[in-house]
């Protein structure tokens, strides 16, 4: 089968396109025969392997020390299943899926064997193949930071980096939770952030929300642009500080926080067993939307790393691995 391999840590031009055997599902596995997949930060990390000087040991660790462990990458997929093993009993063949492969990766590729009890969940019926592969990450990164900052109707909840994949959900759920959400975001994604459903929009060009006198119940940094020390001023007493991307200094805000009657949750929240499926019905009713700022081809995954790495995309950027000649 096709597949994207990451051969050693470098630029873009590192990947490269290449065949490599097909998967076969063990017992407990569905094989997904892939049509969209995605290209995030998270891939461009690692493919770069750019992570905080402090971080290098264990990073190297993790994902391996002279060149990815997991040399395909890719952690978001939507296709439909060819096969299952002989233990499976929640899917079938034909079932259409989306799914999040998470830190194994390995949704550049044609196909992808996905655990049964993994995060994975039927298609939602009104979005296209390219859509449902935009929202696993995104979706669950933004429900899982909310939940964990108790988000009640009636708050006050502003979103950093608002445009982004994870903000772009955050903006809809927390209104969909019954918030008042405030979105900050460039100049040219204040409309976007606006189409989401945001209350109040701020241009981080022209304004500093930490200077303008309002608090939030929940202050939810997407990007990492941010520290607690910046947002404790704008945050209420027993407000919470999220952060999706927590750099050395947010371990220090930990310890802070315990003290300063405000809560601080960042690095990587526990997952939600429900949270797939649970986007699967808002995205069904409606009540949220996947955002996709590009579609490129398998064949130009190259140009579509060059483009997220520019770190101006709005929601999500999407590879079209397949055509699924059903839909």
């Amino acid at each position: 089968m096709k597949a994207v391999i990451c051969p050693k840590y470098g630029p873009p031009d590192v990947l490269q396109l290449g065949e490599v055997e097909k998967p076969v599902p063990k017992d407990n596995e569905i094989l997904v025969k892939i049509y969209a997949t995605t290209v995030t930060v998270a891939d461009c990390r690692c493919r770069s392997f750019t992570v905080p000087p402090m971080f290098w040991l264990p990073g190297r660790l993790a994902l391996g020390f002279t060149k990815p462990k997991r040399p395909i990458l890719g952690g978001e997929l939507a296709g439909e299943i060819e096969s299952v093993g002989k233990d499976v009993k929640r899917f079938k063949e034909g079932d259409q899926v989306f799914a999040l492969t998470g830190h194994s990766y390995g949704a550049y590729a044609e196909y992808r064997c996905v655990p049964e009890d993994g995060q994975v969940a039927i298609r939602p019926a009104n979005v296209t193949n390219e859509q449902a592969a935009a929202i696993p990450l995104g979706g669950m990164t933004a429900l899982d930071f909310l939940r964990a900052g108790n988000i009640q109707g009636g708050q006050q909840v502003l979103v950093f980096g608002a445009s982004g994949s994870v903000g772009t959900y955050a903006v809809q759920l927390g209104r969909y939770f019954g918030a008042d959400v405030t979105g900050v975001c460039s100049t040219t994604n204040l409309e976007l952030v606006k189409s989401l459903g945001a209350d109040h929009v701020i241009d981080y060009t022209q304004e500093d929300f930490t200077r303008n006198g309002q608090t939030y119940d929940i202050i939810f940094d997407t990007v990492g642009k941010t520290t607690f020390s910046q947002c404790n001023g704008s945050l209420k007493n027993g407000g919470y500080y999220l952060q999706a991307v927590m750099p050395f200094s947010g371990l220090i805000a930990l310890w802070y926080s315990v003290t300063a009657g405000k809560k601080v949750i960042g690095g990587i929240p526990a997952e939600q067993p429900d949270a797939l499926a649970f986007l699967s019905e808002l995205i069904e009713a409606g009540k949220i939307r996947p955002v996709i700022d590009r579609c490129y081809p398998l064949e130009q995954i190259v140009e579509a790393h060059r483009y997220v790495d520019k770190g101006h995309k709005k929601g999500n950027v999407v590879i079209t691995v397949a055509t699924d000649t059903r839909a």
